[in-house]
């Protein structure tokens, strides 16, 4: 009788056997890091062939210009719809034709774009004064742990205090006077502007900061390609936040200080309104402070987060 073993104790078939088995595992293997490789592959020619350029203009209109309209009819029929029930009297809840005329009659006199342009030109000055004051001493709060530890708090607690709360204050260090508005909007700003960039500077990987020293990037320059750069998403929120402020504060000085040398904006518009008690007046004011808001997120604030968002590659289209 034949033997099947060997003299070392193993079978010739199953040696066979064995090597096909062992084989065909490392075929399978091979096939399916193939197909991994494949499926990387097929990712990032989708990453490369995404369309970066702007939508169409139908697609914008469609998902961006048609929400907010068919909102602002919606709240325009609730409302004439609440007119009609006579849920309140009139001089408390005019109708919109009523505001419509408040409208027209404003635009006739001459005050409407004169009271807009008023308040823009002095919200936009005082913001640019803010980011010139803020953007610095966000920085010195950022880098400088003594600064940091002096004026943190005081900071914070500044942001925490409302805008209207410094009106009376500026009134009488100031007199009744244009400067009057600049003061409240710069103590509004301020704060919120600063602590964006610390917050962002704060957020900044510590890796970055090596790199940036290793490759020679100190003080200024370290500052400027470095540390600004990344925290840009907090700073560019600190903005937004800091504009809110600035906007808030100058109506509230508006309404508050009143006198002929001022001039007139929405704020003395929306006064003028109580007074009078022409809630049409009344209301032409908020919503044009509101639009005024809404303009100029969507025309400065909107594109520049997007910006920041498409250099870091978080948005695919404009």
């Amino acid at each position: 009788m034949a033997s099947t073993e060997t003299e070392s104790g193993t079978v010739p078939g199953k040696n066979v056997r064995d090597a096909k088995g062992v084989k065909g595992v490392k075929d399978v293997k091979g096939v399916k890091d193939a197909d991994d490789l494949a499926g990387l592959e097929a990712g990032l020619d989708a990453l490369d062939s995404v369309q970066t350029g702007r939508p169409p203009l139908r697609q914008v209109l469609v998902q961006k210009v048609l929400p907010p309209i068919t909102a602002v009819a919606l709240v325009l029929a609730v409302w004439q719809l609440l007119v009609l029930a006579e849920v309140a009297p009139a001089y408390k809840l005019p109708a919109p034709s009523a505001v419509w005329g408040e409208v027209r009659q404003a635009w006739l006199q001459g005050t409407l774009l004169e009271a807009i342009w008023t308040s823009v030109s002095r919200g936009l000055l005082g913001f640019l004064a803010a980011l010139a004051i803020g953007t610095p001493l966000g920085l010195l709060v950022a880098r400088v742990r003594v600064v940091r530890a002096a004026i943190g708090p005081i900071l914070s607690g500044l942001q925490s205090l409302p805008s209207v709360a410094w009106v009376p204050a500026a009134v009488v260090w100031l007199g009744l006077e244009p400067s009057v508005m600049y003061t409240v909007i710069l103590l509004g700003a301020v704060p919120s502007i600063a602590n964006g960039l610390v917050s962002g500077i704060d957020q900044v990987p510590p890796l970055f900061l090596r790199a940036g020293r290793t490759l020679g990037a100190t003080g200024l320059k370290g500052t400027w390609h470095i540390v600004m750069p990344a925290a840009l998403p907090g700073y560019v929120a600190g903005l937004k936040q800091g504009w809110a402020f600035s906007w808030r504060s100058l109506m509230a000085a508006e309404i508050i200080a009143k006198a002929p040398d001022i001039g007139s904006g929405l704020g003395q518009m929306l006064e003028a309104g109580r007074t009078n008690s022409s809630m049409p007046q009344v209301f032409l004011a908020i919503f044009l402070i509101l639009i005024v808001g809404i303009a100029i997120d969507l025309l400065i604030f909107s594109p520049l987060e997007r910006w920041v968002l498409r250099s870091r590659g978080l948005l695919v289209k404009s």
